[in-house]
């Protein structure tokens, strides 16, 4: 059921119709950001997503984090295996796990010394496989201190099939089961532990397009999902602010895992999996802003971006806008 999210204080207010010097919140003034680039297109069979980093740095995003008054501590680069695969249709069957898993591992490793340095750290893909790379560095970083972490996953479908429900056998499709602990153990391993965020502390945002087993997966696994009518009808504003309630309370940090399909193709043509019905351009927006207020942010994916099925590079364009939003842009400023 959802509540109704806390109404904006006099102090708040005031502060919005203050000055507009301020760019990002008190806390992240001065921060510094690592940015990650990772191609990977092992997760599934669209061909373009691995350009996914380059066309994200032709849309500026070092000048645009730099405007915000981050600095860019470093750029990695994550090694992908240059390997083409024919995929089949193969029930019970992960696809390309040995290359995944290794990528996953580099990236790993790079996500936690990006947060080991004191920086946001911000992958760009690549398909949405990363995230089991990514949050296994963010889990390994807050398992060392003995602390929590909440997530929060955009997404138009649910990612959480295993290889025993998945009709294509697509990690792309599994990460989020992953992270949860689900799935082949060459990837849930990773690290050395398992799972690696509990199901408490997930929420997902935007689902519309869901496998039958997804759905039941769903339902057990104790995430708290928000599928595109519950937007509909009470706004992303009480979504979001539900889902900070659940995932993010009394955790050290949050990470966010945005996948561009979880918008509308009219706002976001260039994407893998594209699925009608999709969050407009500001509900994108808002809600990354909402989660920036929350001064939680640590760590960020964006994904499955991919420019051989964009138009004049705007999703790639848009891709850096949302980066901007989490990191605490205000559009009154």
């Amino acid at each position: 059921m959802l509540v109704r999210g806390k109404e904006m204080s006099k102090t708040a207010k005031a502060e919005r119709t203050g000055s507009s010097k301020q760019k990002v919140s008190s806390k992240l003034e001065n921060r510094a950001v690592t940015l990650i680039y990772c191609p990977l297109h092992l997760g599934g069979p669209h061909a373009g997503v691995s350009m996914g980093p380059a066309a994200v740095k032709v849309a500026r995003l070092v000048s645009k984090v730099e405007a915000l008054g981050f600095k860019v501590h470093k750029q990695v680069d994550i090694p992908v295996p240059d390997v083409l695969y024919w995929w089949e249709k193969s029930g019970k069957v992960a696809h390309c796990v040995p290359e995944i898993r290794d990528v996953s591992l580099a990236l790993s490793k790079a996500v936690e010394a990006a947060l080991d340095d004191g920086t946001v750290a911000v992958t760009i893909g690549g398909d949405h496989s990363l995230a089991i790379g990514s949050i296994a560095g963010v889990s390994n970083y807050y398992r060392k201190r003995k602390e929590e972490f909440g997530l929060i996953w955009y997404d138009a479908h649910g990612d959480i099939n295993t290889p025993a429900t998945s009709p294509s056998g697509n990690v792309h499709g599994m990460p989020l089961a992953i992270s949860l602990g689900q799935g082949d153990e060459r990837l849930t391993e990773l690290l050395g532990f398992s799972p690696k965020v509990k199901s408490k502390r997930c929420a997902l945002i935007g689902v519309r397009d869901l496998d039958r087993a997804e759905s039941e997966l769903i339902d057990e696994s104790g995430i708290l999902p928000f599928s595109m009518r519950d937007i509909d009808e009470h706004g992303i504003v009480k979504v979001t602010r539900q889902s900070l309630d659940y995932a993010a309370r009394g955790v050290a940090g949050l990470h966010v895992s945005f996948d561009l399909d979880v918008m509308d193709p009219d706002v976001a043509p260039g994407v893998s999996t594209d699925s009608r019905g999709g969050l407009t351009y500001r509900e994108s927006h808002l809600t990354l802003e909402l989660l920036a207020d929350s001064e939680l942010v640590r760590s960020i994916d964006i994904v499955e971006l991919n420019p051989a099925r964009d138009v004049r590079n705007q999703t790639a364009e848009l891709a850096v806008e949302l980066v901007q939003s989490a990191l605490g842009k205000n559009i009154l400023y």
